[in-house]
C-alpha cells in the first residue's frame, strides 16, 4: 500500500477524511467496504502519531466506529450492519453536498459581487397580442352575457303581477255590507257572485272574516245552507222577523 503524504490541516474531520479516501480509491459510498476503509483510516492515523500530531477525539471516535463495524461484520448474522452503514452513508452525502455548497459560496466570494441598484422603467401598455376573430367574437359574447347578469329584469318577468288589478279588503268590505243593507241577511255564496276574477273572491273572503271579526256580519247555517247576518243596526230588526216566523 502506497505511503501517504497528506496533512491533517486538509481535513475538517473524521467525514471529511473518510470521503477523501473514498474518492482516491474509487468507492462507492452507498456499497462501503468496511474492512478496506478501516484499513485505510487506521493508516492515515499511523501516519499522524508518527509526525507527532494531535489526534483529535472526533478522529478517534470515527475509528472506534469503523471497528465496531468491521467486529459485527465477522459474525453470521450482522443485520445491524447495514443500518450501520446505511446510517454512515447517509451522513457522507449530506457532508458531501454542504462541501459542494459551500465551495460554491467561497467562489462567489473570490470573484466578487456586485448588485445594481434596481432601474426605473417605464411601463409599455401597449397590447402586442394577436388573436383571431372567432376568438374575439367569443369573448365579446362571455363578456356581454357576465353583463346581462347585473341588469334589472324586464318587464315582461313583472306583468303577471303588475297586470292584476289589486283589490282592496276595504272596498269589498263595503260590498258585503251593501248586500245586507236592505234584508240584513244574504246568502254567503251571493256575495261572491260579483267576483270578476281570483282577486276579488279572495279579498271578499278576507272582508267577510274581518266582518266577523269585527262583530257587524254574522254567519248562520240555514237549510244545508250559510247566511249572512248584519249585527249592531240589523240585529234588533232581524231578531224581531224571526220571531214572527215562529
Amino acid at each position: 500500500m502506497e505511503k501517504l503524504s497528506y496533512k491533517l490541516p486538509s481535513f475538517e474531520g473524521p467525514l471529511d477524511l473518510l470521503l477523501y479516501l473514498l474518492s482516491k480509491h474509487k468507492l462507492d459510498i452507498c456499497d462501503i467496504p468496511i474492512a478496506q476503509l478501516l484499513e485505510q483510516y487506521m493508516a492515515h492515523m499511523e501516519e499522524m502519531q508518527r509526525q507527532d500530531m494531535e489526534i483529535e477525539s472526533e478522529f478517534l471516535t470515527m475509528a472506534a466506529r469503523l471497528v465496531h463495524m468491521k467486529t459485527i461484520s465477522l459474525l453470521p448474522k450482522h443485520e445491524e450492519l447495514e443500518e450501520m452503514q446505511e446510517e454512515l452513508a447517509a451522513q457522507l452525502l449530506d457532508y458531501q453536498q454542504c462541501k459542494l455548497m459551500a465551495r460554491g459560496i467561497k467562489d462567489m466570494l473570490e470573484t466578487g459581487t456586485f448588485v445594481r441598484e434596481q432601474m426605473k422603467l417605464k411601463k409599455d401598455l401597449t397590447y402586442h397580442g394577436r388573436h383571431d376573430t372567432q376568438e374575439l367574437l367569443t369573448a365579446y359574447q362571455n363578456a356581454v352575457g357576465r353583463g346581462k347578469r347585473f341588469l334589472p329584469p324586464p318587464v315582461e318577468s313583472f306583468s303577471a303581477i303588475v297586470a292584476t288589478p289589486t283589490v282592496s279588503v276595504a272596498s269589498r268590505m263595503i260590498h258585503v255590507l251593501r248586500c245586507l243593507w236592505k234584508d240584513h241577511e244574504v246568502s254567503y255564496t251571493e256575495v261572491f257572485a260579483q267576483a270578476e276574477n281570483k282577486s276579488q273572491m279572495v279579498a271578499t273572503f278576507l272582508a267577510v272574516l274581518e266582518l266577523v271579526k269585527g262583530k257587524r256580519v254574522r254567519v248562520e247555517d240555514e237549510n244545508g245552507g250559510s247566511k249572512l247576518v248584519l249585527l249592531d243596526g240589523g240585529e234588533r230588526n232581524w231578531k224581531h222577523r224571526h220571531k214572527e216566523r215562529q
